[in-house]
């Protein structure tokens, strides 16, 4: 079982990526002045706290394996949920595994000096191993999260460290660029800039993913969810508070590579060694997580008979979904070694923000079908319902038009994708 320490260590690495270490510079592109730069890291953070608000009292009211599936499924209709996992299995997930394993593979590599030829059997070594550790139990793989989760934390407290002592651009609190004639109004800027802000901070589900596997859930969920997040946000703003004061608003807008650029200039020579290595950890990390958690989704579809019946089944010895680990590991080699994902990135993103709001309007049913009078007193609830619930939902739906409005051919394979799991779903369903 895992522990309040392994859950929110399971919440942190989810959210933490290469996010942090290469988006803020398309954050300063899009925003005009240092301030509102960090304000919209500190509005991002608030979003995010509020999804993990939301997904701890679900979390509390229905402790059970699969998470966003069984929340959907019981708040929804079945067929939601179905198709959550559907998009999680085909694309989203496994997607998110092909794309990062590639990502540790690359640094790892420039890490070492390693030939660019080896970087996708690395990936595709980078997979198995993590998920055979997976295969074998639980807690062997959130022991592996734990060790990651702390390297990456340290790596990022060791830059924001060295930051507060070095240098600092002149002015750089106060920077502010001059706006070009016909530019679109601050808060229209400030929504673009919160796309990517939203997908930095994206991940604190996967606790939920793993419920019944978390000693006394209904009181180490919602702590795990709300002091992860926490902690993420306090570390993102303070990042980019010393990405900002040692590079200027410019210098930051004007590099792809912005940690790599601040540990150049606070750590010398080794800086670009370090931050390979910052990055190789983080990614690695985060691939072991999204290996770990979403099997479990597969396995609760599959208990439903909803789905392929054989996700459903426990090794007999280690009591994991060894089956869903098994399928998921193969369709994710299989995106490593065709490059897909790269041209998908933009649908993944548009179906993982439409189930994002759909599973916080859950909220709402289960509000009305299970009032607080009616639940265990101290059970968990979200507070500010129902304006920060609400508010949520409005935030999803505004991600996932700005997704259709920059490349509406994505959103609709997207939507495609999404509905071919409609037959699917019904195709099952009338077996029951």
């Amino acid at each position: 079982m895992l522990g309040p320490f392994d859950a929110t260590m399971v919440v942190i690495g989810g959210i933490i990526g290469s996010g942090i270490f290469i988006n803020p510079y398309i954050v300063a592109q899009r925003l005009d002045s240092s301030q509102l730069v960090l304000l919209a890291w500190v509005v991002g953070g608030a979003i995010a706290l509020a999804g993990a608000l939301c997904y701890a009292e679900l979390g509390a009211l229905l402790p059970k394996a699969g998470g966003q599936y069984v929340y959907l499924r019981d708040g929804l209709h079945p067929l939601a949920g179905f198709l959550y996992g559907w998009a999680l299995l085909l694309i989203i997930e496994t997607g998110a595994i092909a794309a990062v394993s590639i990502a540790f593979a690359t640094y790892a590599l420039h890490l070492v000096g390693g030939p660019d030829g080896a970087r996708v059997p690395l990936a595709l070594f980078s997979i198995a191993l993590l998920s055979a550790i997976n295969y074998v139990g639980a807690k062997p793989g959130s022991r592996v999260l734990n060790v990651l989760v702390v390297l990456k934390v340290v790596a990022l407290a060791i830059l924001i460290g060295a930051g507060l002592f070095a240098a600092s651009h002149g002015g750089w609190f106060e920077e502010v660029r001059p706006t070009p004639p016909g530019a679109p109004s601050t808060l229209v800027l400030l929504g673009t800039a919160l796309v990517p802000i939203l997908f930095s901070y994206g991940g604190w589900q996967n606790a939920n993913y793993v419920a019944e596997e978390i000693e006394n859930p209904t009181r180490n969920l919602p702590l795990s969810l709300v002091a992860g997040t926490v902690a993420v946000v306090v570390i993102y703003v303070t990042a980019n508070v010393i990405y900002i004061r040692t590079l200027g608003l410019a210098g930051l807008a004007g590099t792809v590579t912005p940690a790599a650029d601040v540990a150049g200039r606070v750590l010398g020579a080794g800086g670009d060694r370090f931050i390979s290595a910052a990055i190789a950890i983080s990614t690695f990390g985060f691939l072991n997580l999204s290996i770990l958690a979403p099997t479990r989704v597969y396995y609760a579809m599959a208990a439903d008979r909803v789905f392929v019946p054989a996700l459903a089944q426990l090794h007999p010895r280690f009591r994991t979904p060894g089956v869903a680990i098994i399928v998921q590991s193969a369709w994710s080699f299989l995106l490593a070694l065709t490059g897909t994902y790269d041209r998908l990135l933009n649908y993944v993103v548009f179906a993982d923000w439409i189930f994002f709001g759909l599973t916080v309007s859950t909220l709402f049913s289960f509000r009305r079908a299970l009032p607080l009078s009616k639940r265990l007193s101290g059970t968990f609830r979200a507070p500010g319902y129902p304006l920060v619930p609400g508010a949520f939902c409005a935030i999803a739906a505004a991600v996932v038009l700005s997704v259709v409005r920059a490349d509406p051919s994505s959103a609709a394979r997207g939507t495609l994708l999404i509905a071919v799991g409609i037959p699917v779903y019904y195709w099952y369903a009338r077996r029951l």
